[in-house]
């Protein structure tokens, strides 16, 4: 089979929501070239994983590449998520260059492309991340492993904006918890927080690929019996209070919806929010305070933000 790489030449901002749209447009998982990845200090846990190659990333800005089969259908599509793009501008998202380019490749180099870029990763004190084809012993007893397969996956788990909010859960979670997972993507930070123990885990994401997707992961990890995974818009529905909602969405959309966060978090309970860039973060401060929540913590990661807030009682 044939496919079609296409690739966003734009910035660190927008990433996540660029990346959003390539699924729904049809991708099953995204490559993201960082140039910052090239000065990344990283503790050396896992032997030689880290040799990125400098000719592998642009001079400036980021460049976010997916796979769409090549059929007749993909000259419509590519516009469409061209236009999508373009409208992340009414939202003040930061576009950079903007650059949309294609290229043809065959299966194979397709495979390849996604074990190119994906190796084990520590991405906290408990957590690593492992994709399905590697073979990893854990280095510690508590340490937790989550198994992740870009290809089926939104993303790699990796991105500062879920590795915060991983850290954050691990603050908050306690044995037997609650937890609402909107947005759940993968279903990355639903299966973290099954690990942690969690009694029960509500994913929910408006996508119904992302639902396939999570769906997947969540079997994968062998928490099906903790992690109920389902389509829907938000917190709609929701009506069992919860101990814990966490949220990894844009910024605009974390803003919209704490007064329903506010009514599902138990009086203590915690509110996670993240995929927040940083001038942006005392917007979001002041919604979720505004809402009935004290903020504990203010975690930051390269230029996002994430919020570890509490339920007043």
């Amino acid at each position: 089979m044939k496919w079609s790489e296409i690739a966003i030449h734009t910035t660190n901002e927008a990433v996540e929501p660029v990346s959003n749209i390539l699924h729904e447009a049809g991708a099953s998982g995204v490559v993201i070239e960082d140039p910052l990845e090239l000065i990344k200090e990283r503790e050396n846990v896992f032997g030689e994983i880290y040799q990125l190659n400098p000719a592998d990333y642009p001079d400036e800005g980021v460049l976010v590449k997916a796979y769409l089969p090549v059929n007749s259908f993909l000259g419509e599509t590519v516009e469409e998520i061209k236009l999508a793009i373009n409208n992340l501008l009414l939202f003040d998202i930061d576009l950079g260059r903007n650059a949309v380019s294609i290229s043809e490749v065959n299966e194979e180099e397709w495979v390849t492309a996604w074990k190119k870029y994906y190796n084990p990763v520590k991405i906290s004190e408990r957590f690593t991340i492992v994709p399905t084809w590697e073979e990893y012993e854990p280095v510690s007893s508590d340490e937790l492993i989550i198994e992740l397969d870009p290809g089926m996956a939104f993303g790699t788990g990796t991105h500062p904006t879920t590795v915060m909010c991983i850290q954050a859960l691990e603050r908050t979670v306690q044995k037997g918890d609650l937890v609402v997972d909107v947005g759940t993507g993968s279903g990355v930070l639903s299966i973290a927080a099954a690990l942690l123990e969690a009694k029960q885990v509500q994913a929910l994401d408006l996508d119904e690929v992302a639902v396939r997707s999570a769906n997947i992961n969540v079997k994968l990890n062998k928490v099906q019996d903790r992690v109920h995974v389902s389509q829907g818009n938000l917190l709609d529905g929701v009506e069992e209070q919860a101990d814990i909602v966490v949220a990894n969405i844009l910024a605009e959309v974390i803003m919209r919806f704490t007064d329903d966060v506010a009514k599902v978090v138990k009086p203590g309970g915690y509110f996670v929010a993240s995929g927040i860039i940083q001038p942006k973060k005392d917007d979001v401060k002041a919604a979720i305070v505004t809402s009935g929540f004290t903020i504990e913590e203010t975690i930051q990661m390269e230029d996002w933000v994430a919020i570890i807030a509490k339920r007043n009682a």
